[in-house]
């Protein structure tokens, strides 16, 4: 090539790269714009509506004393009228980088500001761990690791026994200079008012609530919306009443997550996770695990309470998010040669 020609050429490519740069940073704009939009509409999730006068009872769908699933008519409208859900269904939000995204930008001052120079937003989303709870409202608030450490305590002291689970998912609108106390106050009020309030000793003579919290726990990480919710919960019931293992990988995320070595809260399953040494690992311990692996949503509560009448013992999603169950592991491994190939 001419030198007059790597002149043009690269001419060429300087003005492209200017031109390149100007869009980047008009999208970057129009996106900060538009996102900022969302976040102060409803994508923001649960915007919740508790209802301080109507604490009506969860209805109880499954019976573990006599191992037995009856279906019950009033979850849908107990459902519409107690609880308020998400405008995407949780399982949809978990593997989204969007989600994280929206998440980290939330965290910018100038963001924050849109709303109100005095208040915070702060967002728990389903399925969330502690850990990522108490990282986020510490970032948005800037608490110290004290700080931290004392409103974590604040909250699961709620029940002692267990470290997971009293952090309700939703949209919690706080002043800038709140407290750990204050914040924690808030959380356990809402707790509170949307779970144990509707959880009374009726309910909790047939399933105890951390059972039910622990198995909610588990249908946020591993179904797409309710109904899906409903059915893996059946699945879930299932296995525990014939003493099958319940063989849930995300249980395996929760306890590779909990590694400080690990850099990510939920890292991908691996196959040789199923022999990691942990009461959480549902591959080698029988039953629940001791504790839930992140904070459910009401309605993942409620569709724990009230599983799906089903005959399935194994079930999987594909790629495409579609649901499908079996009652035994051929039919389970045949379907997924169909659908994937012979080599699986």
């Amino acid at each position: 090539m001419k030198w007059w020609k790597k002149k043009v050429v690269r001419k060429r490519y300087e003005t492209a790269a200017r031109v390149g740069l100007g869009v980047f940073l008009l999208s970057s704009i129009i996106t900060t714009g538009v996102l900022t939009a969302l976040m102060q509409s409803q994508l923001w999730l649960y915007q919740t509506e508790v209802v301080q006068e109507d604490f009506t009872s969860f209805p109880v769908g499954v019976n573990p004393q006599t191992k037995t699933i009856a279906e019950q008519p009033l979850v849908d409208n107990y459902r519409s009228a107690n609880i308020a859900t998400a405008i995407e269904s949780p399982g949809t939000l978990q593997p989204g980088w969007w989600k994280l995204f929206i998440q980290k930008l939330s965290q910018l001052p100038a963001v924050q500001n849109l709303a109100s120079p005095s208040t915070r937003v702060l967002v728990i989303w389903p399925g969330e761990r502690r850990e990522q709870v108490v990282d986020h409202f510490g970032d948005v608030l800037g608490w110290g690791d004290a700080e931290r450490i004392l409103f974590e305590t604040l909250v699961t002291a709620q029940l002692e026994e267990l470290n997971e689970g009293m952090f309700l998912p939703g949209r919690y609108i706080v002043n800038r200079s709140s407290t750990p106390q204050e914040v924690a106050d808030l959380l356990n009020q809402r707790f509170t008012d949307e779970v144990l309030l509707r959880y009374p000793a009726s309910v909790a003579e047939q399933v105890p609530l951390e059972d039910a919290l622990i198995i909610a726990s588990l249908l946020e990480r591993e179904a797409y919306d309710f109904t899906d919710m409903r059915v893996i919960s059946g699945v879930i019931w299932n296995r525990l009443f014939v003493d099958m293992k319940l063989q849930i990988d995300a249980t395996l995320q929760y306890v590779r997550g909990s590694k400080p070595y690990e850099p990510s809260w939920w890292p991908v399953p691996r196959p040789r996770d199923k022999f990691l040494s942990s009461p959480f690992n549902t591959y080698e311990n029988p039953g629940l695990p001791p504790a839930p692996i992140g904070n459910p949503s009401p309605e993942a509560l409620l569709a724990a309470l009230n599983p799906r009448l089903t005959d399935c013992l194994f079930y999987f999603h594909d790629t495409d998010g579609s649901f499908y169950c079996n009652p035994t592991y051929e039919e389970h491994v045949a379907e997924l040669r169909e659908i994937y190939g012979q080599d699986r």
